[in-house]
């Protein structure tokens, strides 16, 4: 069989980062500065650097050169000052990591250096000096499995050629272009080398251009069937695609190979776990729990598998053996805090301020962390150090996300533009007319997980997932051929034939059956869908689309105070998320003028306080019967996988409605980037 990786140069370029480019000149006075270090001439190589910095103060790669040069002249202290500076702009840079192992190793500190070696290798595994010293620190301290699996690593790295290496390197510090530049260069003249297409695959990836990853990954599958590392990752990738029957089969084909290998293992239970297998997930799990009792990891996966399917107390306990196995692994103490009925004990509090105050916990788990202990502190009316928390565990994700608030009020005015009536009256009515789907919009935390529970227990409805079928749609009308080019969505929808409206319609319709049970209409509430109206209506015109929404102070602050798994990275920051609630609201005024009557706007307030009134408003706009159970749905048993899984279960109530009022002092920001919409935002 011959699979050659597709030219997805323009996919992958469309989706680059600007801030990746630096300016000639300064990237030119690094070189310079670099080739000073590599002469000896340090004095004159900080002068340069320091120069460097007066004008870019945050320049990741001058801190970290200053960092080096501080450490050859035996300025340690300093240095560790320089590298405290990249972390803060640049958390996951993985060099930084590695000069910090670099200082403490010099100075003896062999488990500050282990510590930091290994947070450099979880940022950047292309990072051989890191692996080497560790397998050399693991064989001073005695523990030989992981000095093996240190060296392992440093084997395999040795091995790739050098072109892969080096993008491998160039994708982990965020050089994207470049590595891309370099896997597809090194592609064309080794078309069926695996670790290639794997790099190739990861920036995809990195990208969302899942369809090309996925593909990559299949390809390499097929060439190397043996090959454990490309499977594993072409399960995660499918697993992000939502096409979870293709990842439990790649899952079990691992399985077979190795029954009682414990990565085969978890693996499978969590894609069981995602095909609804419950049962089967659980069995797994305990597998790999008789030979590794304590792994946080499993015991977590545990949890979140338990609490999916609404076993709340068995879920608190397999987290709360996560956290008593490893105090340090942020994600079991999020998953109590994401339960968001539980409440932390005064011991449990005690423990995660000094795991947070600790050098221990890595940066994703540091911000869990913090976002738990600020449910805790808000759960003990501690306002103040509630808020202080969920500042912090804001400021850790802000740090690492690429959101631009600017870029993405371009792309709400390009659809107020250019989606008018005039592409209504002429588009309208071609594409597929099957009436399935329900679409759930709007923004997180307002409520849409409510309103899916509320019609999902009626007996003609699914409740599905949270779909990405339409984003990758409009990701992939976006795309333009060069780096210069401009985006082609939405434009393309005036120029799309009425066939290929069709085609998009029905190929929905059947991508998305796999989440269905057979009931004759289905939900999808991926709530960011409300960017992209124009386009559901156009492939989809007889598909319903309800709008959930919420006052504006308390649908805000509940995101800002909410640690997301993925995406919604407007929510980290007070000013970030205001302003996309006010972009929402005019956007979404723009939608009911352009289709007037084909979009119902339902106030999570109102349903909260005349709950049966709006049920019947809801069905009667979906064009079904009123059903008692549609009232009593925290009665209705279904797997929920949102933040508000544990909520929906249980009857409807006023509590969140002035959650932030307490949090009052400290919100400015948020009612100035509100603007018009704080007070006048029903319509």
């Amino acid at each position: 069989m011959k699979i050659a990786p597709r030219d997805i140069r323009g996919a992958f370029f469309a989706n680059m980062p600007d801030t990746e480019i630096q300016e000639p000149d300064t990237e030119t006075r690094l070189k310079e500065a670099q080739k000073l270090v590599q002469a000896g001439q340090l004095d004159a190589a900080r002068a340069a650097v320091e120069e460097i910095l007066a004008g870019e103060p945050r320049s990741r790669d001058a801190l970290y050169l200053k960092a080096v040069v501080l450490r050859f002249q035996g300025k340690q202290e300093d240095a560790l000052e320089a590298l405290d500076a990249i972390k803060a702009v640049a958390p996951e840079f993985g060099r930084a990591h590695q000069e910090e192992g670099h200082i403490h190793y010099r100075a003896g500190r062999i488990d500050q250096a282990l510590n930091a070696y290994r947070r450099a290798c979880h940022f950047n595994p292309s990072l051989t000096a890191s692996w080497d010293r560790q397998a050399e620190l693991f064989q001073r301290v005695g523990n030989q499995a992981e000095a093996r699996k240190c060296a392992e690593q440093v084997r395999w790295l040795k091995q790739l050629p050098p072109p892969v290496l080096a993008a491998m390197n160039h994708i982990h510090e965020g050089r994207l272009i470049k590595a891309e530049e370099m896997c597809r260069a090194f592609l064309q003249h080794n078309p069926k080398h695996v670790d290639a297409m794997r790099m190739l695959a990861d920036i995809g990836a990195r990208l969302n251009v899942m369809e090309d990853a996925a593909f990559l990954l299949e390809s390499a599958v097929a060439f190397e069937p043996e090959h454990v590392s490309a499977r594993l990752e072409y399960i995660q990738i499918l697993r992000k695609q939502q096409r979870y029957e293709a990842a439990l089969e790649q899952a079990q084909t691992l399985y077979e190979r190795n029954p009682e290998d414990p990565v085969f293992q978890s693996n499978l239970a969590i894609e069981s776990m995602h095909n609804n297998r419950f049962e089967r997930a659980f069995e797994l799990f305990d597998k790999v729990l008789e030979k590794q009792p304590g792994d946080p990891t499993t015991l977590t996966s545990r949890g979140h598998a338990l609490k999916t399917f609404g076993k709340h107390d068995d879920a608190v306990e397999s987290y709360r053996r996560a956290y008593r196995s490893m105090p340090e692994h942020g994600d079991a103490w999020f998953g109590l805090a994401n339960l968001k009925t539980y409440r932390f004990t005064d011991d449990e509090v005690a423990l995660m301020k000094r795991e947070e105050a600790s050098d221990r916990l890595s940066y994703n788990s540091r911000a869990q962390v913090c976002f738990s202990l600020g449910k805790a502190f808000e759960d003990r009316k501690e306002y103040e150090e509630a808020f202080e928390y969920y500042r912090r565990g804001n400021e850790l994700k802000r740090v690492q996300s690429r959101y631009d608030a600017d870029q993405m009020t371009e792309e709400f005015a390009a659809q107020r533009e250019i989606c008018n009536a005039e592409l209504v009256e002429k588009q309208g009515g071609k594409g597929f007319e099957a009436p399935d789907p329900i679409f759930i919009v709007g923004l997180p935390r307002a409520g849409s997980t409510l309103l899916e529970q509320i019609i999902a227990s009626h007996s003609q409805v699914d409740g599905t997932l949270e779909l990405p079928n339409i984003l990758s749609l409009a990701h992939r009308l976006r795309r333009r051929k060069q780096v210069t080019d401009e985006s082609q969505y939405p434009q393309i929808l005036h120029e799309l034939t009425a066939e290929q409206l069709r085609e998009f319609g029905e190929k929905f319709i059947e991508d998305t059956r796999i989440h269905r049970a057979g009931a004759p209409f289905f939900i999808d509430k991926m709530p960011n869908n409300f960017r992209h109206i124009a386009l559901i209506k156009l492939i989809l015109p007889n598909a319903k689309i309800i709008d959930a929404r919420r006052e504006p102070m308390a649908c805000c602050f509940s995101g800002f105070k909410q640690l997301f798994a993925e995406g919604q990275e407007f929510t980290y920051g007070l000013e970030q998320v205001g302003r996309y609630y006010h972009d929402y609201v005019h956007l979404m005024r723009h939608w009911h003028e352009v289709l007037p009557g084909q979009i119902l706007h339902v106030q999570y307030e109102d349903v909260v306080s005349d709950t049966e009134a709006q049920v019947r408003r809801i069905l009667d706009f979906l064009g079904l019967p009123f059903e008692e159970s549609c009232i009593e749905f925290h009665k209705t048993e279904r797997v929920v996988r949102t933040a508000s899984s544990e909520q929906v279960r249980q009857p409807i109530n006023t509590r969140g409605l002035e959650a932030w009022k307490p949090f009052e002092p400290w919100l400015d920001p948020l009612k100035l980037a509100l603007g018009d919409v704080r007070e006048d935002y029903k319509r």
